[in-house]
């Protein structure tokens, strides 16, 4: 040994190793019952070994069960080949590995259950090998294995599971099997020699097998075929994996994709699953078993599912877990997410903190040295569309060390001839452009290793190329908006050891000052008109630099915008911080949100209440539900209430707004004394909504001057709440309820009740295209004189007949009747009606009279959403199947502005 022992060591040395020997012979004699009672103990150990786990957020002496936070993975299943792209396992894509392009590869969600399940031969498989990038899940299953395995409902072949974690073995010299099975078991009397004994109910799991870092090149000659043979433990390794020691055993091992090469030369006969992580159906299961609370689960899950950038990245089991820890802080400072503040990089910071923390114990310097390299990987790939990176890539940065790599980086190894040539990917494409972001960033503390053609970090370049030809860049942009935050630069220093610049904050406010300047008309009010605009300034968060960003505009327009939860926050944010702003319009736009009335997924366990298969009960859920959503344009309308706000236009245009919308509009108005006008123009408003916005019209705080109500569903019984409303709404001066076919004659009629009261001071009333007769023109033609404030009264394209038209040329010519504008559609009228007419105009010369009609023709991403309107689209919708206007609209002008129209800068 090349020591020396007094007498007393030498002594003390004989005396273990006798007590050891004779330790061993009383465990190979134990009757069959201390056997079995030597089982039970053993599974007691196992149970309190892996049944519960700290994690990190635990509270001290706080454990979680396996059980309550497992969620299943999915992954792909093939067998181990030796034709080439046999050892595939990149990241590279949307998050799901690419797993190669060799045959048998199935891709199913795996339970625990399923990685010994038989092959396509009928073979129970012996060798598993569980490939994974770091955070995507292996140590986890591995505990499912051993718990399950406890519980009796998982692998009751095996009588002995031995779980080794291989980080433990790092040190280990020498070691013999019987030793690796020594350190599993807590009993100094270990039957090992029982437990040999029927091979074929032992399983083996090597829990991070990439820690050992062993080349596992030895000589055949060298193995061993004695399990208490002590030897190298490389050596013993390959006699369990070459199967010339126990060769009946079985094997599972878990590894990041860097130890495949050197398994895959002694493995014989194995399968491999590469853990693709959570799907979409499974990401919510792992939300509610991460919140005991359902209503916290449902809030947390709608909110991660509504930012599409997080959603993606919660395939990553890890990142799942990082976003849930995040929304359980958030939710225990406030009562709702929709005011959280964490975007998606504080969210992706947090996630490149845990994986700096796995190598805690390495040099900071040498971490920084290594995360300015990998930034520039991921920026020239971004730049490139490049994903995958061969080897010559990694080693030209500096990037090729082991410790490091895998924590970033999936390693695919393919075969060509007799050479593997390597390539690596990052764990998902979106941690490729947040690293990429950090790049124009990180500040250098010296020069970084490249070629001669390395990437200048000019920002100005990235953000004009997002603006012009390359769109792929915005979430990269995004992201370095996110980085160059107060919030982003103090945590960077504190927690990850590394110092953001803040230098490229002036360019990203001047190209975002000016990135709108070529869209905005020059005669009309600068406008925002893209949702990009306020993501990025929400990854930044920081109100002084929305305010500078947008003061300079006073209009948000955007067009055939399906909304998402997150897309809300983002804008509602901006709109807290912008006083100037004036008008906004949502054209086409959907407000993405639960459907309250859903059927929940019978797969994910629910708390509180539960019906049959430990679903809730309907009405809990109901109960739940309504306590939790809110309107859809909740997040919106809450933050054109905020205190300062100077909003005096709202449109919402083909928005399928619901009656819990109206309830929300009836409160902005009420509450908003600048909002002035207020246009809705879609199909799916109906009289309920009417009703409750009458209900905001007569609140004392509302000023609305001008209400547009198009294509709706209003029929006659919404007319009495509107006349009451215009009777106590002494600001309102326009209400335009155009292409209302379901308004008829007698909703007309129960208008006029209203318009006829002394405190209403309507100027303009627009009911074109409502279907209207000479029924109604009795009572119009009666309110004509009885109202000093009437300007305007356009019914065009409407067949009153003459009539109709000749009632309405007799109270024309009363001089108490003040009209100045009279929409009428006069194709059809019999010569004493267009007689009438003339003599009318000849009497009051500065009377108009003709078409007036506006058709706001919806955009095509809203014309799903129209209803059937005769003529509002021509050729679209006809019942008969042709594309003719009706006879007595042929030949009119279909978009035209009458002199009428109260259009201003909103």
């Amino acid at each position: 040994m090349g020591k020396n022992y007094s007498e007393d060591a030498a002594m003390d040395v004989a005396i273990g190793l006798s007590e050891e020997m004779n330790q061993r012979d009383l465990a190979e004699k134990l009757p069959d019952e201390k056997v079995k009672e030597y089982k039970r103990k053993y599974r007691e150990h196992v149970a309190r070994e892996f049944l519960r786990y700290k994690d990190v957020n635990s509270c001290p002496g706080e454990n979680l069960s396996v059980s309550s936070r497992y969620t299943d993975l999915t992954v792909a299943r093939k067998p181990w080949s030796k034709r080439g792209g046999e050892h595939e396992a990149a990241g590279a894509g949307r998050g799901c590995a690419d797993v190669g392009n060799g045959p048998a590869t199935v891709t199913v969600t795996v339970t625990a259950q399923t990685l010994f399940k038989l092959d396509e031969d009928g073979q129970t498989l012996q060798v598993v090998v569980l490939v994974g990038a770091p955070g995507m899940g292996k140590t986890m299953t591995v505990r499912k294995v051993m718990v399950e395995w406890v519980e009796g409902t998982l692998y009751a072949q095996f009588d002995y599971v031995f779980c080794i974690d291989c980080k433990d073995l790092a040190f280990t010299k020498e070691a013999s099997v019987a030793d690796l099975i020594s350190k599993c078991c807590p009993h100094r009397q270990t039957p090992i020699g029982k437990i040999l004994d029927d091979q074929k109910k032992i399983l083996f799991i090597f829990d991070g097998f990439e820690a050992l870092g062993l080349s596992l090149v030895q000589p055949t000659h060298e193995l061993s075929s004695d399990p208490r043979e002590v030897k190298p433990l490389e050596t013993t390794l390959m006699s369990l994996l070459k199967k010339t020691v126990l060769p009946k055993s079985s094997l599972l091992i878990t590894t990041r994709p860097t130890a495949l090469q050197s398994l895959g030369r002694c493995l014989e006969g194995a399968y491999y699953a590469e853990i693709l992580g959570f799907s979409a159906a499974v990401r919510e299961q792992y939300f509610h078993r991460y919140f005991e609370n359902y209503r916290e689960a449902d809030a947390a899950f709608r909110f991660a599912r509504g930012n599409e950038i997080l959603y993606s990245l919660c395939v990553i089991p890890v990142m799942s877990w990082t976003v849930c820890t995040i929304l359980e802080q958030e939710l225990h400072k406030k009562k709702s997410l929709v005011e959280c503040s964490k975007a998606t990089t504080q969210v992706s910071m947090c996630y490149l903190s845990r994986l700096m923390k796995c190598r805690s114990r390495d040099d900071p310097q040498d971490l920084q040295r290594f995360l300015h390299k990998l930034c520039s990987l991921a920026a020239d790939g971004i730049w490139k569309h490049k994903v995958l990176f061969e080897e010559k890539d990694i080693k030209d940065r500096g990037l090729d060390q082991p410790d490091l790599l895998p924590l970033f980086l999936n390693e695919k190894i393919s075969k060509k001839g007799v050479d593997h040539e390597n390539t690596y990917s990052f764990t998902h494409l979106h941690l490729q452009e947040f690293f990429a972001a950090m790049f124009y960033v990180l500040e250098d503390n010296e020069e970084m290793v490249g070629d001669a053609g390395a990437l200048l970090k000019d920002v100005n370049t990235l953000l004009e190329s997002s603006s012009k030809s390359r769109k792929d860049l915005n979430l990269t942009v995004r992201f370095l908006f996110g980085l160059v935050s107060q919030k982003s630069i103090e945590y960077a220093d504190k927690i990850i050891g590394c110092r953001i610049s803040p230098q490229a904050r002036e360019a990203m406010l001047r190209w975002l000052q000016g990135r709108h300047r070529g869209i905005s008309h020059p005669s009309r009010a600068p406008k925002v008109s893209d949702l990009d605009t306020f993501h990025f300034l929400f990854e930044m968060n920081e109100e002084s630099f929305v305010q500078s960003a947008l003061g300079r505009f006073t209009d948000v327009d955007l067009q055939d915008v399906k909304l998402t939860l997150y897309d809300q926050m983002a804008l509602s944010f901006c709109i807290r911080q912008w006083a100037e702003l004036g008008c906004v319009t949502l054209r086409g736009c959907s407000f993405d949100q639960d459907d309250p009335g859903e059927e929940p997924d019978a797969s994910v366990p629910r708390s509180g209440a539960s019906g049959p298969g430990g679903r809730p009960h309907p009405r809990v859920l109901a109960e739940q539900q309504r306590e939790e959503l809110h309107s859809p344009i909740h997040p919106l309308c809450r933050a054109l209430r905020h205190p300062g706000s100077d909003l005096q236009a709202l449109r919402l245009q083909w928005c399928g707004l619901s009656e819990s919308c109206c309830a929300e509009l009836a409160a902005l108005l009420a509450e908003h004394p600048s909002l002035a006008r207020l246009e809705l123009g879609d199909g799916t408003l109906s009289d309920g909504g009417v009703r409750l916005l009458c209900e905001g019209l007569r609140q004392p705080g509302c000023r609305l001057r001008v209400l547009r109500l198009w294509y709706s569903r209003l029929t006659s019984a919404c007319c009495e709440d509107l006349a009451a409303a215009l009777g106590t709404s002494p600001c309102l001066e326009e209400l335009d309820l155009s292409f209302s076919e379901g308004l008829r004659d007698a909703g007309v009629q129960l208008l006029c009740e209203g318009l006829r009261r002394r405190t209403c001071r309507l100027q303009t009333l627009r009911l074109g295209s409502c279907r209207l007769t000479g029924a109604c023109c009795r009572a119009l033609a009666a309110w004509l004189v009885e109202s000093p404030s009437l300007a305007c009264l356009d019914l065009s394209d409407n067949e009153l007949g003459a009539d109709g038209v000749l009632h309405l040329c007799q109270q024309l010519r009363h001089p108490a009747c003040s009209l100045r504008a009279l929409g009428l559609s006069t194709p059809g009228l019999n010569e004493e009606a267009l007689r009438e007419l003339a003599a009318v105009r000849a009497l009051k010369p500065d009377l108009k009279i003709g078409y007036f009609l506006e058709q706001d023709v919806p955009q095509a991403g809203a014309m799903a959403r129209l209803p059937f309107h005769r003529g509002v689209l021509p050729g679209v919708g006809d019942p008969g199947g042709g594309k003719v206007l009706p006879p007595f609209r042929r030949g009119v002008p279909p978009f035209r502005r009458g002199p009428c129209s109260s259009r201003s800068r909103f």
